[in-house]
């Protein structure tokens, strides 16, 4: 592990679990809290250090330019969008924020990992990417990494299996256009729709209650940061222990020329492959489609 070092910037609900969830997984020799709200990331940093007595990873508040110099830089500051505003004049409002957050942290180590978290997750990834300075590869966001994680444990409840022992991913946009790849999925080698369990109309339940999640969840308690935390920190982890694990992740695809989740290498030089999955037409299409309606609006943030 040597010295690793990771950023978040943000410390708020989100930046404060995902801290919280790579100091329980030890991976991390130090975190380094960043906000414009001084307070809040010295009253952070004081309840964080109190998870000491479980972990040797230390946390501390830092400055921007601090941060870019981390092996890993998370970054889950953001506008949330207000009632009535138009996801355009929301990625315009972020793309301000990440603007000022990224130019105070530079000139950014050139080995470092971005990590984005903030939403519309694969605009402003497209943007980071735009404004790093860093090698593409080496920028991504966390994409429907956890809607597939949601996915997998939906599965796992139904076929009574381990979801690590299923091989299903969500694709495309985080967002209105993705959708789950069932053609490709499976347990055991065996197609995943072939088993007894699954019955006509299941697919389009599943592919609901993953979609309506994190709205129950909002209703019910204003925000959402556990899932978020508990798949960011193993990312980090991926990272920082060059695990070359398989994840759903918000990268730049070649061939269809924009930003938007699809299974991704990732280890200790950040993106190191991405998979073309078997889809069938159907499913072809709507990623093709969700790639077109990204592409139109990441032309709009060129730097």
């Amino acid at each position: 592990m040597g010295g690793s070092k990771v950023a978040i910037i943000g410390a708020g609900s989100v930046g404060a679990t995902i801290a919280y969830a790579i100091m329980l997984r030890d991976v991390a020799s130090e975190i380094l809290l960043v906000d414009v709200a001084e307070e809040v990331v010295h009253g952070q940093v004081l309840d964080l250090s109190d998870a000491n007595l479980i972990t040797s990873t230390k946390v501390r508040g830092a400055t921007y330019q601090e941060a870019g110099q981390a092996d890993v830089i998370i970054i889950t500051a953001g506008a949330k969008q207000k009632p009535g505003e138009s996801r355009t004049q929301l990625i315009d409002r972020n793309y301000k924020i990440l603007q000022s957050v990224i130019g105070a942290m530079k000139p950014i180590r050139q080995q470092s990992i971005m990590i984005l978290i903030s939403n519309p997750v694969d605009v402003l990834t497209h943007i980071a990417q735009q404004l790093a300075d860093i090698p593409r590869n080496q920028v991504f966001g966390a994409g429907t990494f956890l809607d597939t994680s949601r996915l997998r444990g939906l599965l796992a409840q139904k076929l009574e299996v381990s979801a690590n022992s299923i091989h299903a991913y969500v694709l495309g946009e985080h967002g209105d256009t993705q959708f789950v790849a069932w053609s490709s999925a499976s347990v055991a080698g065996k197609p995943l729709l072939s088993f007894p369990e699954f019955k006509e109309g299941d697919k389009e339940i599943i592919e609901k209650k993953i979609a309506n999640k994190a709205y129950d969840i909002i209703k019910a308690k204003g925000a959402t940061y556990y899932g978020i935390g508990a798949c960011t920190a193993s990312l980090v982890e991926a990272i920082l222990l060059d695990k070359r694990e398989v994840r759903p992740l918000s990268v730049y695809v070649d061939s269809l020329g924009t930003v938007l989740s699809v299974p991704a290498k990732l280890g200790f030089d950040g993106i190191e492959r991405v998979f073309d999955i078997p889809l069938n037409e159907p499913e072809r299409t709507r990623l093709e489609e969700s790639a077109a309606s990204l592409k139109e609006i990441c032309a709009k943030y060129h730097t």
